[in-house]
């Protein structure tokens, strides 16, 4: 039986993205209007930081600042003072890519991939950082770096190149943090969108949000197999996580960015962060554990 997700926060985001749940609050982005947000289900309370430059995700650190992927780079930020600090900026001579999708491997090591801001073919790259701050590029070329998810086994980690229209199964290594590609884990059909961020449940069922589907679904990445799906009241769905005390809440993120006047008439709730209570438990976000 599909779930229905409800509105949390009418935010009417350009393109809100990368949902991470730190125990207590849920991290957000607004990519385009490069907005950073910090929401607290305790008191229904948003609190916005703006930015110069777009920003792609945000990932909390073991030091207590957070990673955020901006068009100039991966930096620290620091919410007390708002100093950013530089980690690295390895595409300064793409002056078009930006930061997308970012999250931390079971051992705390940062991934995090990029686009073109017009998302030509071919122009991105995936990227990891390790526990010293050394940065390696893991996955290219790309068009749009997007959804990561790593197994509870910690034997796999799942990857989506969203205009692929799939899901991909990579053979991953804990102890050094290599990939090296098995297959295609799950082909989303046609007219379902297509597959943009992604989480991953505590049996190892992966959950992606459909760009262009008003969804998310559920899917057994051994089989390919769809399971479940939840109907979200917004055409553009970006990316999901769970959250909330026993991670049984799986926020949604979706935008307003390509819809036109007459299809945001019939989204009016585009750009809002969605919720929904579920059957399944996710796993605990990975925070940064490297030293800058």
């Amino acid at each position: 039986m599909a779930y229905q997700a409800e509105l949390v926060i009418d935010e009417k985001a350009t393109l809100g993205e990368g949902p991470h749940w730190d125990g207590h609050v849920l991290y957000w982005v607004d990519i385009i209007s490069k907005k950073l947000h910090r929401y607290n289900p305790e008191n229904h309370h948003n609190d916005t930081f703006q930015f110069e430059h777009y920003i792609g995700a945000v990932i909390p650190a073991e030091d207590g600042r957070l990673v955020v992927g901006l068009q100039n780079g991966i930096h620290l930020f620091d919410l007390e003072t708002k100093e950013l600090t530089l980690i690295d900026d390895p595409e300064k001579d793409l002056p078009h890519n930006r930061f997308n999708d970012g999250k931390c491997d079971p051992s705390g090591r940062l991934y995090i991939g990029t686009m073109d801001v017009s998302a030509k073919k071919g122009m991105g790259s995936l990227y990891r950082v390790d526990l010293k701050g050394q940065l390696k590029k893991i996955i290219s070329p790309v068009t749009i770096s997007n959804g990561l998810a790593w197994s509870p086994d910690q034997k796999y980690m799942y990857y989506i190149d969203t205009p692929t229209g799939e899901v991909s199964t990579y053979r991953y290594d804990q102890q050094t943090g290599d990939i090296v590609y098995k297959e295609t884990a799950v082909q989303i059909p046609n007219g379902m969108g297509s597959p943009d961020g992604m989480t991953i449940d505590q049996e190892g069922m992966i959950w992606v949000a459909h760009w262009g589907g008003s969804r998310v679904t559920r899917w057994n990445p051994h089989s390919g197999k769809q399971l479940d799906e939840v109907h979200v009241p917004a055409s553009n769905v970006t990316s999901c996580t769970f959250g909330g005390k026993d991670l049984d809440e799986l926020f949604i993120t979706t935008a307003r960015q390509g819809l036109t006047e007459e299809e945001l008439a019939l989204n009016p709730q585009a750009g809002g962060l969605f919720k929904v209570k579920t059957k399944e438990k996710g796993m605990v976000g990975q925070v940064y554990r490297g030293s800058i």
